[in-house]
């Protein structure tokens, strides 16, 4: 299939990266998202996301005159669709972004054309939702258009290497769909393009964080366990991995992102009666925040007096994502029982997050602070000096959520040190 022109609907995470290595392989795209903030920060030359090198990629297209920015959907040979797909309360899928991304691509659909759906969607989207929009149009999906689904597989600070390195999975409403997608993607994508259906691509993207989330789970039980214990997990899963058929992963306050801690529900959605394993683990992992809360609680008795500094509000750590994230979560548990609560977190600017205080002015924070809370280890705060923190503070306590420090170097600094399932 010749391709000379994509219309990229919606220009997040995703959306806008990809974007970006389809303009640089040559083909000219025209960026569209709805956001007023975001066409006018990208028409100014700024990014409205953090991801490394993004900005100077954005700036080099965007110069050479590949990649166009607009409000509204316009003419192309490609449509794809890089909307969000959140959840309701109910954890059931809010499809309302795809459906009317499909629904803006309508007037603009020729014979020919190519529309790909990039958004993590529940299984069976493409072809009983996507693809009744857009036949709207009076064409036909697989005789007069092609359409395929195509999802994302990357690490949030890694996209622009993971874009072109990983693997790619294309699935087709028929072969013809799938072959136009494998045609496309080849202009950037250096890994495997792996053919398939429809509704197996979008399964297999659910399943790959799926299984995270399961695995992740059980390292938190595991947690639980070894604090009910008295053991220190973290020594524990050392020793246990030494296995050659164990790998048990690390565990923290939680899980978050617009990925792993979502994705598991459009499976329990769509199945309910056969994903009971899949609806635990995430339930697990959602009340992980409330249950490391707990433990500080525990740890350190009565919060009401204290002043808490908790570092970090991001879902992982160097980036500046915050969605569903379980750190936040920990901060508003910690907040109903303190006396006060600041976070730092050094990607996000202004004074306020979701009702949480930001000041990144480490000195200050923890000059007021009587408790310090690691909740994720960004390598600014893994590089923190006991010694520095123990002269601006030498009464504060310190717990750490996530391992993210080693013990000793705090207590010769004459701290309070106590770490999650740690000794």
């Amino acid at each position: 299939m010749q391709v000379k022109s994509i219309c990229m609907v919606g220009l997040g995470y995703i959306g806008l990266p990809t974007a970006c290595k389809f303009a640089q392989s040559g083909i000219h795209v025209t960026g569209m998202d709805t956001n007023p903030r975001v066409i006018d920060q990208l028409t100014k030359g700024e990014v409205h996301i953090y991801e490394p090198g993004l900005r100077e990629l954005v700036n080099e297209v965007v110069a050479a005159g590949s990649l166009s920015i607009s409000p509204s959907v316009v003419d192309a040979d490609v449509f794809i669709i890089a909307v969000p797909t959140p959840f309701h309360e109910d954890k059931t899928a809010d499809m309302q972004y795809v459906e009317s991304a499909a629904a803006s691509i309508v007037p603009h659909l020729k014979q020919g054309n190519l529309v790909i759906l990039e958004s993590t969607s529940p299984p069976m989207t493409t072809v009983n939702i996507v693809k009744p929009i857009l036949e709207r149009s009076g064409l036909k999906a697989g005789h007069d258009f092609h359409l395929a689904y195509s999802p994302e597989r990357v690490l949030p600070g890694k996209i622009l290497t993971e874009l072109v390195d990983n693997a790619r999975v294309i699935g087709g409403i028929d072969q013809a769909s799938a072959e136009a997608g494998k045609d496309l993607y080849q202009h950037f994508v250096k890994g495997e393009i792996i053919l398939t259906d429809a509704t197996t691509a979008e399964m297999v993207k659910l399943m790959e964080n799926t299984s995270r989330d399961i695995n992740i789970a059980i390292a938190n039980e595991f947690c639980r366990l070894a604090d009910r214990f008295g053991v220190d997990i973290w020594e524990a899963i050392t020793i246990a991995n030494r296995h050659p058929r164990v790998n048990i992963l690390r565990p923290g306050i939680g899980v978050g992102g617009h990925c792993i801690s979502v994705d598991p529900w459009f499976l329990v959605e769509a199945a309910p009666d056969c994903s009971e394993l899949i609806r635990t683990a995430r339930k697990l992992n959602d009340q992980q925040p409330g249950f490391v809360c707990q433990v500080i609680e525990e740890t350190y008795g009565d919060l009401s007096k204290k002043r808490i500094a908790i570092l970090g509000l991001a879902f992982k750590p160097n980036v500046d994502d915050l969605r569903e994230s379980p750190a936040v979560e920990l901060a508003h548990a910690l907040k109903k029982k303190c006396s006060t609560l600041v976070a730092c977190e050094p990607f996000k600017s202004g004074m306020d997050w979701d009702g949480i205080p930001i000041n990144n002015d480490l000195t200050d924070l923890l000059s007021n602070a009587d408790l310090l809370v690691l909740a994720v280890a960004h390598n600014e705060f893994n590089k923190l000096d006991p010694k520095e923190l123990a002269q601006v503070n030498p009464k504060l306590a310190i717990f750490d959520s996530v391992n993210g420090w080693d013990k000793q170097p705090w207590e010769e600094a004459g701290l309070i040190y106590r770490g999650l399932a740690k000794k």
